[in-house]
């Protein structure tokens, strides 16, 4: 030991007393005479001892053998333990950590978690709508264009401007903010590129024109799964194409190039239109004629079958009575002769007077009503 015992026990001459009682300076004590330390400096005894008086002084009727001090310290204790009530808004979930480390998701309402420094409480807003901008900054008159965002090599190796607006929420808190260090940035990092895939596949007029909604919704899709690949907790409520165009280098000749398209497609559309115009009415003329013709040629194959069959039915009966057909046949004949000719009757007997032997058929066949009249 570095120190020599002296009048019978460690507290008799120890380090903690002197020898005989405890009351003087014993020079073998290496403590006892230390009332002030190295280089003047105050003694710690003597600091907390001054520290008590004070205390005792504020505190009515003294430390009351240590009571008031585990009074103070429960009711220290007890606003410690209050201090774990929080409340979440509507407009959020708390996410509650342990040490540091992430135990569960709470909803909106009063809830009780461990105080700080042993548990924490974050709440981030799960129903705020989110909003990343790629190809250009600002809003309103105050646009500023991002080259390095917004230009996108397409399908048919062309290279387009596009301007697109992300619009994303928190689905999962805990998700949200333990997946990813900067959840921001990674969601337009992933947008850039879902939609440079997307225009990739596709040719420029797609992207120009009226394909713009379908290679959004691509897009949409596509960084929706890489989100979900990442755990990240979050939804993609939209992805909007604002603005696709041409290089503004370019854009001149490129509208020289829609302009001629256009011409092409509107004179496409005339010729169209005048075929559709002129066709019908063709193929309507060729029909009204083929059923003419058809009409006509059942027409002649009708009277054709008729005359057989009158022929025929004329040769039985000139087979069965030859004499009556002979004569009939002749009087036909001469019926049809006659019919044609001028006639004049002459009556050999008339020999009375007042009568005319003469009679002119045609003069009278030819004559007007007033003269027949007459």
């Amino acid at each position: 030991m570095f120190y020599k015992q002296q009048g019978g026990g460690p507290w008799g001459g120890g380090p903690w007393g002197s020898g005989g009682g405890g009351g003087g300076g014993n020079n073998n004590n290496p403590w006892g005479n230390r009332d002030r330390g190295p280089a003047g400096a105050p003694d710690l005894e003597e600091l907390l001892r001054r520290g008590q008086e004070r205390l005792r002084r504020m505190l009515p009727g003294g430390l009351g053998g240590g009571r008031v001090l585990w009074v103070v310290a429960a009711l220290i204790l007890f606003l410690w333990g209050i201090s774990g009530f929080y409340r979440v808004q509507p407009e959020e979930e708390g996410v509650e950590l342990l040490f540091g480390r992430y135990v569960k998701t709470t909803q909106p309402g009063l809830n009780y978690w461990f105080p700080e420094p042993i548990g924490e409480v974050i709440k981030p807003k799960v129903t705020q709508t989110n909003q990343v901008t790629i190809g250009f900054r600002g809003t309103g008159g105050n646009l500023r264009d991002v080259p390095e965002e917004s230009l996108v090599l397409t399908g048919d190796q062309n290279i387009v401007d596009v301007k697109f607006v992300v619009q994303w929420r928190i689905r999962n808190a805990g998700e949200y903010l333990f997946s990813m260090r900067d959840p921001e940035a990674t969601v337009k990092v992933a947008a850039e590129s879902a939609l440079r895939e997307i225009i990739g596949l596709n040719p420029l007029q797609s992207v120009l024109t009226n394909q713009r909604e379908i290679v959004a919704q691509q897009a949409r899709d596509l960084l929706q799964n890489i989100m979900d690949g990442y755990n990240a907790g979050i939804t993609i409520l939209d992805l909007r194409i604002q603005d696709a165009d041409p290089p503004k280098e370019v854009i001149d000749a490129f509208n020289d190039v829609q302009r001629a398209k256009q011409d092409e497609e509107r004179l496409r559309n005339e010729a169209l239109a005048y075929r559709n115009d002129v066709v019908p009415r063709a193929d309507g003329e060729a029909a009204r004629m083929v059923q003419a013709a058809t009409a006509e040629k059942e027409k002649l194959v009708k009277e054709a079958e008729g005359q057989a069959a009158r022929f025929t039915a004329f040769y039985q009966t000139y087979a069965a009575n030859k004499d009556i057909t002979a004569r009939r046949m002749y009087v036909e004949a001469m019926q049809e002769i006659y019919g044609k000719a001028d006639k004049v009757v002459i009556d050999d007997k008339a020999k009375g007077s007042g009568v005319l032997p003469y009679l002119p058929l045609p003069q009278i066949q030819h004559a007007t009503p007033k003269d027949a009249g007459q």
